[in-house]
């Protein structure tokens, strides 16, 4: 009951800060944005982890750097510099539960999505001498591929969606950005970041299934 009434107040503070709040004045704004961030940080807090409590606890902290990285996002580097540090914990977190091989057309995939944003995003920054920051961003692209494949190689379904969803969201914000404006970016951006940080928040209460192979159980 208080774990779908939490979810409530996620999809409603959400949806009154993308589409109501104004964007001034600012400091209004940085405290509706980041009242999500603290709900689903209450939501993983009070998630009975299934997997271990160490997974729990570094989650936690990503959850949290990231709340922080969205009040600073306003000075663009030191938000992605946040950021970065945030994707680092999520990795850590991945990476403490048992990784399985990635699958060839998974890790295809995303190494291909990879170097085309690097190419397509850095690449633009590069051509009007913006060295330093088409720099960060190539690092940036780097840790969030590599959080999305530690994820994958989770095989928790919660994980791998929260994950995706971080790159989906990122990705709108680097082409907004840095290419060419899209149409309602803000709200794709949230949606799919908020959305991201859910899935990543609830994956804390995954069930890991494993299977023992005897007499008993094997199909004839």
């Amino acid at each position: 009951m208080f774990r779908s009434l939490l979810l409530s107040a996620i999809t409603m503070v959400s949806i009154i800060y993308i589409f109501f709040i104004p964007d001034d004045p600012i400091g209004f704004k940085i405290f509706m944005k980041l009242m999500p961030m603290a709900l689903i940080i209450l939501l993983a807090f009070t998630t009975k982890s299934m997997l271990s409590t160490t997974y729990k606890r570094i989650i936690l902290v990503g959850l949290f750097v990231c709340m922080i990285a969205d009040g600073v996002i306003y000075w663009f580097l030191a938000g992605l510099v946040t950021f970065f540090i945030g994707h680092i914990f999520y990795i850590m977190a991945f990476r403490h539960m048992s990784q399985k091989p990635m699958p060839k057309w998974a890790g295809t995939l995303l190494l291909l999505y990879g170097a085309g944003m690097m190419v397509w995003i850095a690449g633009s920054q590069f051509q009007v001498g913006e060295y330093l920051l088409g720099c960060a961003i190539i690092a940036y692209i780097l840790i969030i591929l590599l959080m999305g494949w530690t994820a994958i190689r989770t095989r928790l379904p919660l994980a791998i969606i929260g994950a995706l969803l971080f790159i989906l969201s990122d990705s709108i914000l680097a082409i907004d950005r840095f290419v060419y404006a899209i149409e309602s970016r803000d709200a794709l951006i949230m949606l799919t970041y908020y959305g991201a940080q859910v899935f990543i928040a609830t994956s804390i209460g995954s069930r890991v299934i494993t299977y023992s192979v005897n007499q008993r159980n094997l199909i004839r």
